[in-house]
């Protein structure tokens, strides 16, 4: 029995055969699967006891505010720094630049799924067969609109768009991430400054004991009461602390510069008002959840990162089909430029274009390969930064919970401290003990209150550093950071 094709069924053979063939050379589109999660603890080793059965599970929110977390530390310069830096930041306005342009790449991926229009005009000589009807060379001048859209059948520029959408989210994260992190860097670098001037301080008050010393000392050589060797002494330690207050003049001026650049300003001329008060040590409140770290914007724009490499797996497994798009064009053409417009010389068109590579010299599986290496290497990243997370609040809590234990104990030094040199002091100008118990009296002071000042630095540097590595704030509401600083501060 034969088959006679009527033209309709011919027409459409070489599409069905083009779609049996795409079916029997595409790879099978394998399923995309992740490693097994990390397991999270149900409470931070270093948590304070009692306080790690309320860790509760938290939705991911690497978009929402931060929280003013940096209002807890009562200190009005530290909180004109930060607002100056979310402005004049050059860091922040770098990731702000690449968050545009993210989203710009992902309206150029939405819109390589929407049809497009233009407009053509042209004027062709040829020969042979022409308009005309007539194989003496002429001129087609051709004038009108082309319309096409790509049939999404494989969902290649559907997972495109998906992979930079995905883009978009983890380049809005890692903006976040800068924020935070030049928030950071602005109140830890702050708090030392603060601490260097206290220092400074401490170094200039014993500077001027030791010449309060230098001048009873002199007056009692001259008088013939002590030798030589004690005036040459205390001349020693005056020189010495004089040292150690320019260099401690030159850290200030060093932290401050750091300060300038972090605000985006010249270091030139930049200076930091005078605080009136010591800053606070905010407590982070216990029921912050543990999976808080879902909130740290690094986290999120790895694991964003990731579904987009997934997703342009999809793109590369998509090439192995073919693509079909949809045609059409309508205008005028003539072979003469005034006859152009006419009724008359009036064309139009429809069509469709399937298209798919039979032999490419193995590119296709080159670019899936590599879409799935590149897969491969996101994933680990978004590993390792889960690991890196977990690590920086450890490292904090142990900090803070040891260096607790530390200022207690370096505060019973320096008040130990203070009463020996009271005491020396006394005896020395009675004339009961030597100058050289007297001047160790108020070496040991001296290093003692430094130290305190170095413990008590450190446990503003640990909270920043905890605030952090939880990914922000722990209240968003400008009530409840009041509140946060009002327990702070009874807490003191």
């Amino acid at each position: 029995m034969t088959t006679v094709l009527s033209f309709p069924a011919a027409r459409w053979l070489p599409l069905a055969a083009a779609l049996f063939l795409a079916g029997c050379m595409s790879h099978p589109l394998a399923p995309v699967t992740a490693d097994a999660a990390l397991p999270v603890p149900a409470h931070f080793s270093n948590s304070v006891e009692g306080q790690g059965q309320t860790w509760t599970t938290a939705a991911p929110a690497e978009t929402q505010p931060r929280g003013a977390w940096w209002l807890g530390f009562a200190d009005p310069v530290l909180t004109g720094l930060v607002e100056r830096a979310a402005d004049g930041n050059t860091s922040i306005q770098e990731a702000a630049a690449r968050l545009a342009e993210a989203r710009s790449l992902l309206r150029t991926a939405d819109a390589q799924r929407a049809p497009q229009l233009g407009v053509s005009t042209g004027a062709v000589r040829q020969a042979g067969i022409t308009t005309t009807g007539s194989a003496v060379p002429a001129t087609v001048v051709t004038a009108g609109l082309n319309l096409s859209y790509e049939l999404d059948l494989f969902g290649r520029l559907s997972k495109a768009s998906d992979a930079a959408r995905l883009d978009a989210q983890a380049r809005a994260a890692l903006l976040q991430s800068t924020r935070l992190l030049v928030q950071a860097e602005v109140a830890q670098t702050y708090l030392q400054l603060r601490a260097v001037q206290a220092e400074h301080g401490l170094v200039t008050a014993s500077l001027a004991a030791y010449r309060d010393t230098l001048h009873l000392t002199q007056r009692r050589f001259q008088a013939g009461d002590v030798a030589e060797l004690d005036v040459a002494r205390v001349q020693t330690e005056v020189a010495a602390t004089e040292a150690e207050a320019l260099s401690l003049a030159q850290q200030q001026a060093q932290l401050q510069h750091a300060l300038a650049v972090l605000v985006g300003e010249v270091a030139s001329g930049f200076a930091v008002p005078a605080a009136a008060a010591e800053a606070a040590l905010p407590v982070v409140p216990p029921g912050v959840p543990a999976t808080v770290l879902a909130r740290r914007p690094d986290v999120a724009a790895a694991q964003a990162s990731v579904m987009a490499a997934q997703a342009r797996v999809g793109v590369a497994e998509a090439a192995w089909f073919p693509a079909i798009t949809l045609t059409g064009n309508g205008g005028h053409a003539s072979p003469e430029l005034g006859d152009l417009f006419k009724w008359s010389a009036r064309s139009w068109g429809i069509g469709a274009l399937l298209s798919l590579p039979l032999f490419d010299g193995g590119q296709r599986a080159a670019q899936e390969e590599g879409a799935r290496a590149r897969l491969e290497a996101a994933m680990a990243a978004h590993r390792g930064q889960v690991l890196t997370a977990f690590r920086e609040v450890e490292d904090q809590l142990s900090a803070l919970r040891l260096l607790e234990g530390q200022a207690e104990a370096q505060g019973r030094a320096v008040q130990s401290a203070r009463r020996a040199t009271q005491l020396s002091d006394s005896r020395y100008r009675n004339g009961l003990v030597s100058q050289l118990e007297l001047l160790d009296a108020r070496r040991s002071e001296l290093r003692s209150q430094r130290q305190a000042l170095q413990v008590r630095t450190a446990q503003y540097t640990a909270t920043v550093g905890l605030i952090r590595a939880l990914g922000g704030g722990w209240d968003v509401a400008p009530q409840a950071a009041a509140q946060a600083l009002n327990l702070a501060v009874v807490a003191r």
